[in-house]
């Protein structure tokens, strides 16, 4: 039964409420009237008072009390529950399937469509239904099990960096069996080729309801540069939704380490799906980037990484003569400079002074003669992955080099003397281009008829000279040579680079050759006849959350695939290193479009916010009792019996008995806040653990029953023996006197004022440490993914921190009290950072380990949430649920043992570093 939000489980109970207005009248019943006698004798009793009064009717709010009490126990034992299930869903006992779409837009909402399902299964494993799991980007046949197996499997139901194609509709239209079932869609919210035909075979099956979030989608695509400046392009899946972004450019600083390096504001028009900006940033720090993020999002689309394509390549001109003075049209790099300036760092000067800069390219414009260094310095460069493009002319065809054997900077063999019309070895008339083959890298170029040849340097017949040739003459003569040195290429144009041999230089087609050949900043992307017969082999790859992690052993890739397959399992997006470039495959392309998914209207769409189902028996029988005690105390109030202080006594226990029975919250159990000075006399005479109030006190008082917990687990494991932890408020309290300060990350707290930076900076320089927790281990990775990751960086932004690497095996934190080479907290998995070892840190011959970071590392930085894997409440019980059985107990007993290690390294520094302790520890590692 249902009545408004509330619904009852013995709704029969609730037909005792007629029975009231029959109480009430035997309440109010009295005993006949009296019959009135006149007695003179009554005067004597006038003025008198008895101790024991009876009222000769009861009062009407007594009569409600009591009312109340016997309404609150029948309401009670109907069984009342706040936001019940629907009667159909309480009706359902058949199979359940759970169809996800799980793509990188279902990351935004991964924590509340996990609460969801959570529930969900809950309630069919009370009502013993099977339950089956969809998920359409990795469709594996249905197999139904039982609800509690499906929910220690949560947490590796993440999204994937990719959306279902459909292929993968197909696929799992396949796999659905022949049996009847429920179905709860949890959908991403954008539309999907082979939805409907899916959706249509489920409905035939049985009820479908789908559970889709109403925020908003929003995608980044790939960066490109347009004349030295950074294009950027956002994508919104419906108008008038998060019409203000920020778009944040990643690098890496100096010194190799993650920094933010830039931001950019877009905004959307009213109706606009798609927003643009502009980044302009220097050559240096373009180079540095490794990707663009929208904040805030936390998805792979929401994620442009960067290649090649966005570093301006650094181009040095070198030509054989310059005897021109004043003639710059015929000057031999003119034409080249045009081309190249806009999109491209120019260098000159001579050969050996450029090859130290290692440019990325080296033009050779009518050069014959190279000494033996600079043969043997280019060689060296070209084996690294350089190219050196080279130009024909007059001094080049004149010279014997490369006659009788082929030069290791030419690609081919050339014959002496050249090819020109009228000549001996002539042409009757200027020649034109021959199409592009298809395995040339020039391919599906068009070729224009005013594009003419007039003179060449002819290539010597061999074997190997068809495999070279990658663009011809319509007779057949090559005009563009190719070969591999090492891990580069030698090209060679057989035409000058100005317009004396031909008018290739004056016209956009050359432009574009030297595009294809990678010469210019804007790396074109490869095309299919580039990629055919190329295997590239992934070095990171995104997560459905956004973040890179390492491709590990995945095994490489064709290069046709890249560009015709879909992302899958089998191809996800991330870095692809090539045979000469590194290429970034996104979520998003250039031609992307997100276009909302429209349920038809017959079908229940509910959100991912669901009240969880809340008893109310418990209360109301307790307003019963508490009502029954009132009434007592006014019964005996009204008859004479009770004196005013044990009626205030009386009252005043009535009141407070809900609450003692309910169970204490950790923040109750606290002491009343000490005083700055208490805090500071506390510290300085004992060791005292502190934690960064974030102004959240939920979260406050987590980390004080985290430390708590540690000071415990220190005090009998270990020689210390820690006071009660202390909560510091970074504005007022003096940091010096903590050793060590935790601080939980909430992207709520507020940022600190310069004079709080200002104490911490000391704090951090004089040898105190910062645990910076962002307890966002199961969602996210290191990094801005999480708004707990973007407000560490905006906390540690002021603060001067050295640079960080995750812990080294060697470091001395693996060994301060235990030996370690995991850092688990409630979650587990999550890199913890430190800083960074000494460049020139090195094994000692007979040490097992560097002396790595002398002094304590002042921060420590994680998100796997420790404070609850510590926290323990005063009978000394866990607070929070680490894992499941025993490997979440052993999880939590590895929470502590790095607590322990932490505190241990934080007061006794590198003691652990020292040659007396190696054969202890030699002999506990079995070496």
């Amino acid at each position: 039964m249902m009545l408004g939000p509330i619904g009852f489980t013995a709704p029969w109970l609730l037909l005792a409420l007629a029975a009231l207005p029959i109480l009430w009248i035997l309440l109010r019943a009295v005993p006949p009237a009296p019959i009135r006698r006149r007695f003179p004798g009554v005067a004597l009793l006038l003025g008198l008072k008895d101790d024991d009064t009876v009222t000769d009717r009861t009062p009407w709010w007594l009569l409600l009390l009591r009312m109340l009490a016997v309404a609150a126990v029948i309401v009670g034992l109907a069984g009342p529950v706040l936001n019940p299930r629907s009667a159909d869903d309480a009706a359902r006992t058949g199979p359940l399937l759970i169809v996800m779409d799980a793509s990188w837009a279902s990351a935004r909402d991964h924590a509340a469509q996990t609460g969801l399902l959570d529930g969900l299964l809950s309630e069919a494993g009370r009502a013993s239904r099977p339950v089956a799991i969809l998920r359409l980007t990795d469709p594996e046949p249905v197999t139904f099990r039982s609800a509690e197996d499906w929910r220690s499997r949560l947490s590796g139901l993440a999204p994937d960096p990719w959306a279902p194609t459909p292929a993968m509709m197909q696929d799992a239209l396949a796999m659905l069996g022949t049996q009847e079932f429920e179905t709860r869609w949890f959908s991403d919210g954008l539309s999907r080729p082979g939805r409907d035909a899916l959706l249509s075979e489920l409905e035939r099956r049985g009820p479908v309801t789908v559970h889709e979030s109403p925020a908003p989608i929003i995608a980044l695509k790939p960066a490109v540069i347009e004349d030295g400046i950074v294009q950027l392009s956002a994508l919104r899946a419906t108008p008038g939704a998060a019409r203000d972004i920020t778009v944040e450019a990643h690098g890496r600083d100096p010194q190799g380490v993650p920094r933010l390096l830039a931001t950019l504001p877009i905004t959307f028009e009213e109706s606009a799906l798609e927003a643009s900006g502009e980044l302009s940033l220097p050559g240096e720090l373009r180079g540095r980037l490794t990707r663009f993020e929208i904040a805030g999002q936390g998805t792979a689309g929401a994620v442009s990484l960067t290649d090649d394509s966005l570093k301006r390549r650094e181009v040095a001109l070198i030509a054989g003569r310059e005897d021109r003075e004043g003639l710059e049209l015929l000057s031999p790099l003119h034409y080249l400079e045009q081309a190249l300036l806009p999109s491209a760092d120019l260098l000159d000067g001579a050969l050996m002074d450029i090859l130290p800069a290692n440019p990325d390219v080296i033009v050779l414009a009518d050069v014959a003669v190279l000494s033996a260094a600079e043969q043997e310095a280019l060689l060296d460069w070209l084996d690294k992955g350089g190219l050196l493009l080279r130009f024909a002319g007059p001094r080049l065809a004149a010279s014997d080099v490369s006659r009788d054997s082929e030069s290791p900077l030419l690609p081919v063999r050339l014959r002496a003397g050249g090819r020109t019309v009228g000549g001996a070895m002539s042409w009757g008339e200027p020649k034109t281009l021959a199409p592009f083959p298809d395995d040339s890298p020039f391919a599906g170029l068009s070729i224009r008829d005013d594009v003419t040849v007039s003179a060449q340097v002819m290539a010597q017949p061999d074997p190997t000279l068809a495999d070279r040739v990658i663009a011809q003459l319509t007779d057949g003569t090559p005009l563009v040579t190719r070969k591999r040195v090492g891990a580069g290429q030698v090209v060679l144009f057989h035409v000058t680079a100005n317009a004396e041999w031909s008018s290739l230089p004056l016209s956009g087609l050359f432009v574009q050759m030297l595009e294809r050949l990678a010469v210019s900043s804007a790396v074109a992307l490869p095309d299919m006849a580039e990629m055919q017969g190329t295997t590239w082999q992934p070095v990171q790859v995104l997560d459905g959350f956004g973040q890179l992690r390492d491709a590990g052993t995945l095994p490489g890739i064709a290069g046709e695939r890249l560009i015709t397959d879909a992302l899958g399992p089998n191809l996800p997006p991330g870095l692809y290193d090539g045979p000469d470039r590194r290429l970034a495959l996104n979520v998003t392309r250039a031609d992307t479009v997100l276009s909302p998914v429209s349920w038809p209207s017959r079908l229940p769409v509910e959100g991912l916010a669901r009240a969880p189902e809340t008893p109310l028996g418990g209360w109301l029988l307790a307003l019963a009792s508490v009502i029954l005690l009132a009434d007592i105390v006014a019964s005996l109030a009204l008859s004479g019996r009770l004196l005013p202080a044990r009626a205030a006594g009386l009252v005043l226990g009535a009141v407070m008995l809900p609450g003692l029975m309910l169970p204490v919250p950790p923040a109750a159990a606290q002491e009343g806040t000490p005083s700055t000075l208490d805090k500071e006399l506390l510290a300085v005479s004992e060791v005292v653990l502190a934690h960064v109030l974030t102004g959240d006190r939920g979260l406050d008082d987590t980390a004080r029953a985290g430390l708590a917990g540690l000071s415990e687990t220190l005090f009998f494991r270990t020689s210390v023996e820690p006071s009660e932890p202390i909560g510091v408020d970074l504005e007022t309290d003096e940091l010096a006197v903590y050793p060590f300060l935790y601080w939980p990350v909430t992207p709520e707290q507020p940022i600190p004022s310069q004079e709080a930076y200002a104490k911490l900076n000391s704090y951090l320089r004089t040898g105190g440490m910062i645990l910076f927790d962002t307890r966002d281990a199961n969602v996210a990775g290191f990094g801005a993914s999480s708004p707990n990751g973007q407000m560490l960086q905006r906390l540690a932004q002021p603060l001067d921190i050295p640079p960080l690497e995750p812990i080294p095996e060697d470091h001395v934190l693996t060994r301060t009290f235990y030996l370690l080479q995991d850092f688990p907290g409630r979650h587990s998995g999550r890199p913890v950072w430190v800083e960074a070892a000494p460049a020139d840190a090195e094994r000692i011959e007979g040490m097992p380990f560097r002396n790595l970071n002398d002094n304590v590392t002042p921060v420590v930085i994680g998100g796997n949430d420790w404070a609850a894997a510590w926290a323990m409440d005063n009978r000394g019980a866990p607070l929070f649920p680490v894992g499941r059985g025993y490997a979440g107990e052993r999880q939590r007993e590895l929470a502590y043992r790095f607590g322990v290690n932490l505190i241990m390294h934080v007061l006794t520094g590198n003691y652990k570093s020292d040659q007396v302790h190696v054969p202890a520890l030699l002999d506990r590692l079995g070496q």
